[in-house]
């Protein structure tokens, strides 16, 4: 027997829960579930375009800011046009159905520890913040009339600091609309078998009167190296990976940087270079057949050290770290050492070799003759030049790390495929232009294997809930013992 279960997404962003959730099938006996979504709701008229390709519906865009929230976050009064989101706003863009599970995932940017706790206290930042319980109640009065079985709200850890006094008055919302609640926190690298590590706060409501049963927890798996996933993906640059697939054009002292950098390290390990009068005293980097840069190191060892945060760099057989919507290397641990040889060697029958096309004249090199249609794309017009950049000219280098490797941002479409939005293999073009833009929509994005874990566990709970079943064996725990404590009093 298959049994429908309607799902419904507040603050969906580009739909990375969503579609988790259609992917689901939970099974209990003879009862197969299939996860339908509604639509989801959010502000970015991009992210919902986005939404629509990988949820399968449409979303709808909708500011749920009350006035004073618009007001205060950005500085002046909304637009005669505008109106206070409604109830029956959410109702229509449920198409007026009503869902099983509501998976809400408010904003962070006030949060996140990427915000200093000084901004997090701005007018601006606090209206963002209180979009939690409004989003919440709104939720609920929407659908009151048919309450949802499950209700999963995801957020940063930090919220339950930085937001403590909102959770109790949404935990106390809850409670009085019939749910039992529960905080806990879970990662999503662990739940979904990804290859990065995303802690993130999760409170879960479970509707006492229409769910009876325990809400398990979703078995945990192996975390995976960034190599199972990138190796199966085009070179960095490489057109068959599309736009998104590009290498950002860095300023030259950043590449600098990270190619000193120790891979599994951060920006810390610059600390133990010896520097004199601004000078690197043990190193000099010189030109390498005019095709790079490398480094050249008398020493044997810079010394060990692990840190997490600005600049890192992640080692080809490590997990990373999580994929946020930062946009900037120094903005989150989003570096790979790529131990791909020969990366910046191109040769004969190589893309744009060939026919002289785009042909780049090593500095000690011949240039062809100069004919009467000379462009930049039919003859050897480049040159290798040996001299090095300035410190602040933006520009793409491959600079061979004391390791050996290359030191390098992840790529756009690299960033969506750790957080499984696609498949390796798979070409990706989101909704712009901009990569800055795809990249915050993609860290915001809730990885799609591990809203399939979850949805798994929690369908699993709802078609219990439908047999008529109050209890079932399990080889996992009960999610947290709080949510055990708060199921038991209730049955």
């Amino acid at each position: 027997m298959i049994r429908e279960i309607r799902h419904f997404h507040l603050f969906c962003g580009l739909g990375g829960g969503a579609r988790g959730f259609n992917r689901a099938s939970p099974r209990v006996g003879n009862m197969t579930g299939w996860f339908r979504c509604l639509g989801g709701i959010d502000v970015d008229t991009a992210a919902i375009r986005d939404f629509g390709r990988f949820a399968g519906v449409p979303g709808t865009v909708i500011d749920l800011f009350d006035r004073d929230q618009y007001r205060d976050f950005h500085g002046v009064e909304p637009p005669a046009d505008w109106h206070e989101a409604t109830p029956a706003d959410i109702r229509r863009a449920a198409g007026g159905e009503y869902p099983n599970i509501v998976f809400l995932s408010a904003p962070c940017k006030g949060f996140s520890g990427l915000l200093s706790e000084t901004r997090s206290r701005t007018a601006k930042y606090q209206a963002l913040n209180r979009l939690t319980l409004r989003g919440v109640w709104l939720m609920l009065e929407a659908f009151s009339g048919d309450p949802p079985g499950l209700i999963v709200f995801e957020n940063v850890p930090r919220i339950a600091n930085r937001g403590r006094h909102l959770l109790d008055q949404i935990g106390e919302l809850l409670r009085a609309y019939g749910y039992a609640v529960a905080e806990t926190t879970h990662d999503c690298g662990e739940i979904g078998g990804l290859a990065q590590s995303r802690k993130r706060f999760l409170l879960v409501a479970r509707h006492i009167e229409r769910v009876p049963p325990f809400l398990y927890e979703p078995e945990k798996k192996r975390l995976t190296s960034v190599s199972t996933v990138l190796r199966r993906m085009p070179m960095p640059g490489d057109p068959a990976g599309g736009p998104m697939h590009r290498v950002p054009s860095l300023a030259w002292k950043t590449w600098v940087r990270l190619a000193f950098v120790e891979a599994g390290s951060d920006w810390r390990s610059l600390n133990r270079l010896a520097v004199e009068n601004g000078v690197l005293r043990d190193y000099v980097i010189v030109p390498d057949n005019g095709e790079g840069f490398a480094v050249r190191d008398p020493r044997t060892s810079m010394g060990a050290g692990t840190h997490q945060n600005i600049y890192r760099i992640v080692a080809w057989d490590e997990t990373a770290r999580t994929v946020t919507g930062a946009s900037h290397v120094a903005g989150w641990a989003g570096c790979v050492a790529d131990p791909h040889p020969g990366i910046a060697d191109r040769r004969a029958g190589d893309a744009y070799v060939g026919g002289g096309h785009y042909g780049v004249l090593a500095w000690s090199q011949s240039a062809g003759a100069v004919s009467s249609a000379a462009q930049h794309d039919n003859g050897r017009w480049s040159v290798a030049d040996p001299r090095l950049p300035e410190a602040d000219d933006k520009l793409l280098c491959v600079i061979r790390a004391l390791d050996g490797t290359w030191h390098r941002p992840f790529t756009t479409l690299e960033l969506a495929a750790l957080q499984s939005l696609i498949d390796p293999e798979e070409m990706l073009e989101l909704d712009g232009l901009s990569d800055q833009a795809w990249r915050e929509r993609i860290g915001n994005a809730v990885p799609p294997d591990a809203a399939r874990a979850i949805a798994e566990t929690m369908g699993k709970t709802m078609l219990l809930a439908w047999s008529g079943e109050s209890f079932a064996l399990s080889s996992v725990p009960i999610w947290v013992q709080p949510v055990a404590v708060a199921l038991a009093m209730t049955i």
